[in-house]
């Protein structure tokens, strides 16, 4: 029987930025053995809360404690010798070093006269990752890696901790229904070992699977607790964004006859998926479902020209230059990548500025940019996505989900005929979940063809009009919205 001073004990923990308040009077408790799921949107207090508890940021007021004794971590490596690990959402991984490199980083094993036993640290690295579903070589560099795989890894990294408090920040943004499963497993069995989990998602699907309580902060204050992980997902998201969401996905209207996007027979020279054909038609959101591995991403990038491939690809019949990024952008089509803080925003800069360089070649035709027409195409792309912020806010002191709508903005400022978006709402709150539903919606509607690779299965299947599932690289079947099921995504999936 756990008592209150059992596990982990927040009390009253308070937070203060000048001008700002992260946090105020937050109150929780982590028992061992058990997973607190920490719900909200974003801005709510979790990162800020999770800092804390692993030593990256110091609290303004409050106490805490860890096993009955007094826990005020002053850094990271401090709440590491305490036994309390992060698994970062933004993978914090070493790009150039091996995915072994990385899993043991500060921990490699060593033989006799120092030297590095490479053969014991793939061995052990193995050994975690082939628990998380991961299949790839030990030796390969992460930066090599999907967004998937990456996550993969950085899970891993934490469980070598051997911690007995684990915080995992949307550790499954990334992954499918296969990896996340096998997680789940891995957090099952670390818990009949007492280790506790501070669980932090926007799943809110996975919520009953993996956790045993649940607490929701808003606005940086804890608004409610559940004793159980049996909440109602209607009530959940009121209590996260203050008001009811009674829509998440948004009607799907008919397509128009006409094709937008062909691909025809792509393929990739290394292997990642194979002779890959079908049609998009103006107002269609074609959807591409699989599980980590099968080649979404890769075909994806292929087809806007980040990488090479071979086949056709067609935007209203007429052919897109291969190879060429610039050439996709041209004929109208552009992508919102998986990886936003790597490939969608430039961080350190403004919105406007991020607006700005996608548009140059319209709103700057002769090489001279009028200040005056970078700052009314900035405001006008803040004001019709709702991003909180100006035009000359940096993109570093957005949420999420706030950045996720710059990327949006800056390309679809272009007025393009093709949209393609891979993992949209990875990592972002169910408020700016439903509010780029609503752009997508408003993008078919117009006529855009639109193609959404998305890891969440409810995502793909709620905004789809058609469903390509792919399996290592190749077209295992396209299912229309009627026969779009759950279980015959996932059969196709896994074959």
């Amino acid at each position: 029987m756990t008592t209150s001073d059992d596990g982990l004990v927040v009390r009253g923990v308070t937070k203060q930025y000048p001008g700002t308040r992260a946090l105020h009077d937050v109150d929780v408790h982590v028992g061992p053995g058990e997973c607190v799921a920490l719900l909200g949107e974003n801005g709510a207090g979790k990162s800020t809360l999770a800092g804390i508890i692993a030593g990256i940021t110091q609290p303004t007021e409050g106490t805490m404690l860890w096993h009955g004794e007094p826990f005020a971590p002053a850094s990271p490596s401090d709440s590491i010798a305490a036994g309390v690990g992060l698994i970062h959402q933004e993978m914090r991984l070493l790009p150039d070093l091996s995915v072994a490199e990385n899993v043991l980083v500060g921990r490699w094993p060593t033989r006799s006269g120092g030297w590095v036993s490479r053969g014991q640290m793939r061995a052990r690295a193995q050994e975690k990752l082939e628990q998380l579903g991961f299949t790839q070589s030990m030796d390969v560099p992460v930066r090599t890696l999907s967004v998937a795989g990456q996550q993969q890894v950085e899970i891993a990294k934490a469980l070598m901790l051997d911690a007995k408090l684990l915080i995992l920040d949307e550790p499954t943004a990334a992954l499918g229904a296969h990896e996340t499963e096998a997680l789940f497993e891995r957090i099952h069995l670390l818990k009949a070992d007492g280790v506790s989990f501070i669980y932090v998602s926007h799943r809110l699907a996975e919520i009953r699977q993996i956790a045993d309580r649940i607490v929701v902060l808003r606005d940086g204050e804890k608004v409610a607790e559940h004793a159980t992980a049996d909440v109602p997902q209607d009530q959940l998201i009121k209590e996260m964004v203050g008001r009811s969401v009674d829509r998440l996905f948004p009607e799907v209207r008919p397509p128009a006859d006409r094709v937008v996007l062909e691909v025809e027979s792509l393929s990739s020279p290394t292997g990642r998926f194979r002779d890959i054909s079908f049609e998009v038609r103006a107002g269609e959101v074609f959807g591409i479902a699989g599980i980590v591995g099968a080649g979404r991403t890769e075909l994806v990038r292929a087809i806007t020209g980040a990488d090479p491939s071979h086949g056709t690809v067609r935007v209203d019949g007429a052919e897109v230059r291969r190879h060429s990024v610039q050439g996709a952008i041209k004929a109208g089509m552009v992508m919102i990548p998986e990886d936003r803080k790597g490939q969608g925003v430039i961080v350190p800069d403004t919105i406007q500025d991020n607006v700005v360089i996608a548009n140059l070649d319209r709103i700057a035709p002769g090489g001279w940019l009028a200040p005056r027409k970078a700052r009314q195409t900035a405001a006008h792309a803040v004001e019709r996505f709702g991003v909180k912020g100006k035009p000359e806010h940096l993109v570093s002191s957005l949420s999420g989900g706030n950045q996720q709508k710059v990327v949006l903005a800056k390309w679809l400022e272009r007025g393009p005929k093709v949209v393609i978006l891979d993992e949209p709402t990875r990592g972002i709150d169910v408020g700016a979940r439903a509010s780029i539903y609503d752009v997508i919606t408003e993008l078919s509607r117009a006529g855009v063809a639109i193609v959404v690779v998305s890891s969440d299965l409810d995502e793909v299947l709620g905004l789809s009009h058609r469903v390509m599932v792919l399996s290592r690289g190749t077209d295992r079947g396209v299912l229309e919205r009627d026969e779009a099921e759950a279980a015959r995504v996932i059969e196709l999936a896994t074959t």
